[in-house]
């Protein structure tokens, strides 16, 4: 029974990154940055078509929080539009994090994120 439910699982992974937009993959990023899988968005903006693609967001951690009242924000930008993305850079308010950080910690925080998200097929 574990076999053919894992089987499942990782047959039906490349089919979820395929359907996969960028405003998707960009609450993904979020929550692994945030270590949280209670992320609530506002305002969303999508860009597929810019170059490069990405998408930008208010959210939230805490319940409750109407949509009017999220002034936090993170934004994402990828390589391409569809699957694979390819993570490009991101940034959490004024923050950014990208390949080519100069600043260590930050880079490291690209990393892993980068890493969390190729683990799901992303």
């Amino acid at each position: 029974m574990k076999k053919i439910i894992l089987a499942l699982v990782l047959t039906a992974t490349p089919a979820a990154a395929q359907s996969m937009k960028v405003e998707d993959l960009c609450v993904k990023v979020a929550k692994h940055l945030l270590m949280t899988d209670n992320l609530h968005t506002g305002v969303v903006q999508s860009f597929p078509e810019l170059k490069p693609p990405g998408a930008r967001m208010t959210y939230s951690t805490r319940d409750g929080v109407e949509k009017k009242d999220m002034v936090d924000t993170f934004e994402c930008q990828f390589d391409s539009a569809k699957a694979p993305f390819g993570l490009k850079r991101f940034c959490l308010a004024s923050t950014c994090y990208s390949a080519d950080e100069k600043n260590q910690e930050n880079k490291r925080r690209f990393d892993e994120v980068r890493i969390l998200l190729e683990r799901e097929g992303l």
